[in-house]
Parts: C-alpha cells; structure tokens; sequence
C-alpha cells in the first residue's frame, strides 16, 4: 500500500555502501547480527498498518510494507516496514536501505538480486526468508511502478 506524503526521513545510504559493509565481515553469523542490528534500528512501523491491507503476500513470517509517495523534485519513494522475525526484519531494513528514499525509476532500475549475490546472502539465505524477501521486493517495485505513473 502507498500514500502520498510530504515528509522525507532522512537519505539512505546506497547498494554500493551496504555491499562494502557487508563485505567487511568474514564470517556469516558475524553478517547476520550486522543485518538483525540494521533491522533494529529500524524507525517503529505503527500498529496502525499491521493489517492485511499492508501485509506482503508470499512470506512465512508476518511481514507489512508502508510506502509513500514524496512530492518533490524528484519525487521520491519512502517506505517503513516492520516483521515478527528478526532476520526478516534485518532484511527489510537492507532493502530500506538500498530502495527508500529513492526516485520510482532508481528502485524500478535497483539490481536487488545482484547485490544479494555479490554479498551471499542469495547462498546463505534459507528458500523461506529468501523467497520473502524477493516478495518484498515484488511489492516495492509495484509502487514504484504505480508512482513512476503520476
């Protein structure tokens, strides 16, 4: 679900960025707990959109994506998002990073699977957690579809 809004939270920082962060660490568990601490400073996402009109379809955790459309020039695209898994979390907050803030036509272009490869995270990601977040990703990139059309 989308809306338009005003407000910007803040620029993310880019794929290229994250991927050198996430290369900085040689073991995976070392990886993971940098992905869950990313997910835990995550802005709250209110209860308001823990509903069914926000949940992400295709994910075994509960999982729900807020985005908004910021009038501007460019116009930009933010999204909030919140899950019951902390992984998963962590993961919405790695595409948060790569993907909020950003123009319609820069997340419709984002190589999301790209950057999963060249960090791992597409090999050492189990098929549940990996198949929502590529779910996730199928969600934003209808919204940023939908805003590239206004």
């Amino acid at each position: 679900m989308w809306s338009r809004s005003a407000r910007h939270g803040g620029a993310p920082l880019d794929a290229a960025e994250l991927e050198k962060r996430l290369a900085f660490f040689d073991d995976w568990t070392d990886r993971y707990q940098y992905i869950i601490g990313l997910g835990r400073k995550l802005p709250e996402l209110e209860e308001t959109y823990k509903t069914d009109d926000y949940k992400v379809r295709g994910c075994i955790s509960q999982v729900w994506l807020k985005s908004e459309i910021v009038d501007g020039s460019p116009r930009t695209l933010v999204f909030r998002g919140d899950s019951d898994s902390a992984i998963v979390k962590g993961l919405i907050a790695v595409l948060h990073t790569c993907l909020s803030g950003r123009t319609p036509q820069a997340i419709l272009e984002e190589d999301i699977a790209g950057l999963f490869g060249r960090v791992g995270l597409d090999q050492h990601l189990s098929p549940n957690p990996r198949h929502g977040v590529f779910s996730m990703v199928e969600e934003l990139t209808r919204c940023a579809a939908v805003a590239a059309d206004l």
